[in-house]
């Protein structure tokens, strides 16, 4: 529990067996920590039984995609008791002891988001050279010129993962989401914007990964196509609603 609030941390993954008790293990040695959800996104591996072992609760998502999973995986939070969602990646990038820092700046706020791009917090080997940082703090300016005005957002990262928000932020902003992708991320954002809530952004630890490959960022192509997806979502929210 966080300050009298039931804690519950969503993972969504596909095919991250090598990774995923260690996640599940770091995310639940963190005290304030009720449960550990893991969305199996039909994983082809022993995800799903490394993760239960581990100690976590496992739901299955068949429609494929991040945002699919994430959805997912916060209506069975959300649903069965959680005050507090703390979103994260299922191959060891980010660090469970960050938990408290979003946790707390989110007495303050209606949802927290971490950011990758402070380079003094990203560790060696972590996924994020220079033209995947300055894509990402690109891609934060265009959607903080877009909402200046009246909210005049100060962002750096719109893909982080690694973000905290309340049961009733995912209430509020969750039927207005549709991306089955990582433009699932930028689109939490404007939507939350949309909604007037308050949305905050503070630097987490970024390390690499403890086994896989990106499925987004491996390659110069797979990032160009998240950037442009990301960019058309932000566009859509903003002008299309």
């Amino acid at each position: 529990m966080f300050q009298g609030h039931q804690v519950a941390v969503i993972i969504p993954a596909y095919n991250e067996e090598g990774t995923i008790a260690d996640v599940v293990s770091d995310f639940r040695a963190i005290e304030c920590v009720d449960r550990v959800v893991v969305v199996d996104n039909n994983c082809k591996d022993a995800t799903a039984e490394r993760a239960r072992e581990a100690g976590a609760e496992v739901v299955e998502e068949l429609s494929p995609g991040y945002g699919c999973a994430l959805r997912a995986g916060m209506n069975h939070a959300v649903s069965t008791g959680a005050d507090v969602l703390i979103l994260t990646e299922a191959d060891g990038s980010f660090w469970g002891k960050d938990l408290w820092k979003l946790a707390y700046y989110l007495l303050d706020a209606d949802m927290v988001l971490g950011t990758r791009t402070t380079r003094q917090m990203v560790q060696q080997g972590a996924n994020m050279d220079k033209l995947l940082r300055w894509g990402n703090v690109s891609m934060a300016k265009i959607l903080e010129l877009f909402w200046y005005l009246p909210h005049e957002p100060r962002l750096t990262d719109v893909g982080c993962t690694y973000r905290a928000l309340w049961a009733q932020t995912w209430n509020t902003i969750g039927a207005g989401t549709r991306e089955a992708g990582p433009s699932f991320s930028p689109e939490m954002i404007c939507e939350a914007y949309r909604k007037a809530l308050r949305t905050i952004e503070v630097p987490v630890n970024y390390g690499a990964r403890k086994g896989g490959e990106s499925k987004h960022s491996a390659s110069f192509m797979k990032v160009a196509k998240t950037a442009l997806g990301m960019f058309k979502t932000i566009c859509r929210k903003r002008f299309l609603g």
